[in-house]
């Protein structure tokens, strides 16, 4: 049978953890609500700016930008991998990065040459780990990024794309599909496909022509930019929530875990103490039959 004091000592140590997953549980879900109030908030602009744009393309048929051009013949592209700064997530940060890695394995099959820029410490380790190449590390990054720190980064993919240095950009970072649901995801940032909106946007039941002013080179110089910064912060966004919803999760689980082994011990205390008990009523009736 365990010794009572060693049992006391555990109960004790799992408690104080159990205190400390509690707050950790409760800091998260106070963050979640934030991030989540902030993920909601720029998605309906993102979704209208790009139907604006993929009208603008099908209404200006013909016009050429370099945001949509393709660079078959440049055999580089570029990688941005959204992870966490901390720990105790859960699964979120694994999922994330078997999908940048599946990505770049997919990328070196056929033979292109990606360049990992890697957000949050946790990422850095694994790949510091598996010793594979990031071109560049971030970690100056807080948990709710706001758009003036993630513009640079944009802007950065899009010149270098421009120039054709690189042929694509991506994004790998667990997308928010809402507050059970969140997937892993790898999505291409350039070239900027066409996303047209499901059937064509009608008016009446006729095609609405648009009248431009000023002209749609001049619109889409102005708004292809903005898409692909939008998509980029909005992936931050998502990144945000959905790490916060991970820890939410993960935290409650620990505690339930500790509240399970403070009952076990707690049995297990009681029962020592009560053969121990026991063992003292058997010597005293033991001493007192030898004395009669």
């Amino acid at each position: 049978m365990a010794n009572r004091r060693v049992l006391v000592k555990r109960r004790k140590s799992v408690r104080s953890i159990r205190k400390i997953t509690r707050t950790m549980q409760l800091i998260a879900t106070a963050r979640f609500q934030a991030a989540y109030n902030r993920a909601v908030a720029t998605k309906p602009y993102a979704e209208k700016l790009a139907e604006l744009v993929a009208d603008i393309s099908r209404a200006a048929a013909g016009i050429d930008h370099p945001l949509l051009a393709t660079h078959d013949e440049v055999q580089r592209s570029a990688l941005v991998v959204l992870t966490s700064q901390r720990g105790l997530a859960g699964g979120y940060n694994a999922n994330v990065l078997r999908a940048a890695i599946g990505h770049l394995e997919e990328q070196e099959g056929r033979a292109i040459e990606t360049a990992v820029q890697m957000v949050g410490k946790k990422g850095i380790a694994f790949f510091r780990f598996l010793r594979r190449p990031m071109a560049e590390q971030r970690t100056d990054l807080a948990d709710t990024p706001r758009f003036d720190e993630i513009e640079p980064i944009a802007n950065d993919l899009m010149a270098r794309f421009t120039r054709g240095e690189i042929a694509s950009a991506h994004v790998a970072y667990m997308r928010f599909l809402s507050a059970g649901q969140q997937k892993p995801a790898v999505v291409q940032l350039l070239p900027l496909a066409d996303r047209q909106p499901e059937g064509d946007r009608k008016e009446g039941g006729k095609q609405i022509e648009y009248e431009f002013s000023p002209g749609p080179q001049e619109l889409l110089d102005e708004l292809l930019p903005a898409v692909v910064r939008m998509r980029l912060f909005q992936a931050f966004t998502d990144a945000a929530v959905s790490e916060q919803i991970a820890r939410m999760v993960a935290m409650k689980a620990a505690t339930d875990a500790a509240g399970d082994m403070i009952k076990a011990l707690t049995r297990k205390y009681n029962r020592a103490r009560q053969t121990q008990i026991t063992m003292e009523l058997l010597d005293i009736v033991g001493g007192a039959n030898a004395l009669s």
